[in-house]
């Protein structure tokens, strides 16, 4: 999680640097490819595949949990989370090649999935059944509103610098 909330923090960065005068930009952009590079393959990549086979095992030692709810609704997310996870491998080759098109708000709030997936992961494994899905979905929905308002506030303070 850690190489996915740090890897658009420099997305967001990197498509930044482009406003800078050309030498600098240059500079700036060959400096976070290799840094995106190297988190990327470094840590984020072998923390998923070490994460997913753990997954797998668990679910290899305890097949009894793929009858549970919750246990299906925690891999839903998980599938979100791998599906964010090479959007984000997309994002980089696309920086990489000076052909991104996404602005450091899209990054900002893509950022944020990241964030909901974790929150919704954790949720759904801590609370199992104590609460009722209806009263977890309007609750997560809540959360995802909270932070897309965060998001915007802090776009408007910075745009108000």
């Amino acid at each position: 999680m850690a190489g996915l909330f740090y890897i658009v923090r420099l997305f967001i960065y990197h498509i930044e640097a482009n406003e800078r005068p050309e030498q600098e930009r240059q500079i700036l952009h060959r400096q976070y490819v290799i840094m995106e590079s190297r988190l990327w393959n470094i840590i984020t990549v072998p923390a998923m595949v070490l994460t997913v086979l753990a997954g797998i095992a668990m679910l290899y030692l305890n097949p009894y949990l793929l009858k549970a709810n919750w246990m299906l609704v925690k891999l839903g997310f998980v599938a979100g989370l791998l599906i964010y996870h090479f959007g984000c491998q997309h994002v980089m080759y696309q920086l990489k090649h000076g052909i991104c098109r996404l602005t450091s708000l899209h990054l900002r709030l893509w950022n944020e999935v990241a964030t909901i997936l974790l929150v919704a992961i954790v949720f759904v494994v801590v609370l199992k059944n104590a609460l009722d899905w209806i009263y977890g979905i309007i609750g997560l929905f809540v959360f995802i509103a909270v932070i897309m308002a965060a998001v915007k506030i802090y776009k408007y303070y910075r745009l108000k610098k």
